[in-house]
């Protein structure tokens, strides 16, 4: 059976606790730690810069899953990776070449991860899947936690499963965006291995936080 991850967003946390949250994420069985980082530039919103990630990284020994909206983002991957990155995931529209930016995260030795946004199509990078550990699949417009899953991008999460399967590559296929009960089992049937849930799993089930992975764990 295929082993379903889940990267909670603690976009979705209660920021005074963040440690403690972070904390009761990894006793409830999450897989890694999904960080959204916004610029105000790229996306219309502000979150947390590498001073946090790093002290943030103390409270975990999950791998923190940083996904950068920030624009432009060649400059700053040093920084994040420093902080305590594990995964740094970038936008192609946010770098001048993207081939570069993939070469600098690689030669910092962390996983390299590119994502789609709605309306990037995935022709923009299917010349770098051989390169990259995983694909993000932007379910929502970023910048926003809470906004309605966009059923139309699992065509987008079918078309890289089968580049994948075909070309023997072994890139993770990760969604973020509106996942809940409802929709979960679609994203997993189209290909995902990786789910970000924010609004889900910290106020479903009244803040259940272990029963809400759980949930989503189950195929």
């Amino acid at each position: 059976m295929k082993k379903i991850q889940i990267s909670p967003s603690i976009l979705s946390a209660d920021f005074s606790q963040l440690g403690k949250e972070i904390k009761k994420l990894e006793d409830a069985g999450a897989d890694m730690i999904h960080v959204d980082v916004m610029d105000g530039h790229f996306v219309p919103n502000l979150t947390i810069g590498p001073p946090v990630i790093e002290a943030l990284k103390k409270n975990s020994s999950l791998p923190f899953d940083v996904h950068l909206m920030i624009s432009p983002v060649h400059k700053y991957i040093e920084s994040y990776s420093n902080a305590g990155a594990d995964i740094i995931t970038i936008h192609p529209e946010a770098t001048d070449n993207l081939s570069d930016s993939i070469n600098k995260i690689k030669k910092l030795k962390k996983k390299v991860g590119i994502s789609l946004n709605p309306e990037t199509k995935v022709e923009v990078v299917e010349k770098f899947l051989n390169q990259v550990d995983l694909i993000l699949i932007m379910s929502v417009h970023p910048g926003f936690g809470g906004q309605k899953f966009m059923p139309e991008v699992l065509e987008k999460v079918k078309k890289l499963d089968k580049i994948r399967k075909n070309l023997k590559f072994h890139f993770d296929i990760e969604i973020d965006g509106g996942i809940n009960f409802e929709n979960y089992k679609l994203a997993i049937e189209s290909g995902v291995d990786i789910l970000v849930s924010g609004t889900t799993i910290f106020k479903s089930n009244d803040g259940d936080i272990k029963k809400n992975i759980d949930l989503l764990k189950s195929i």
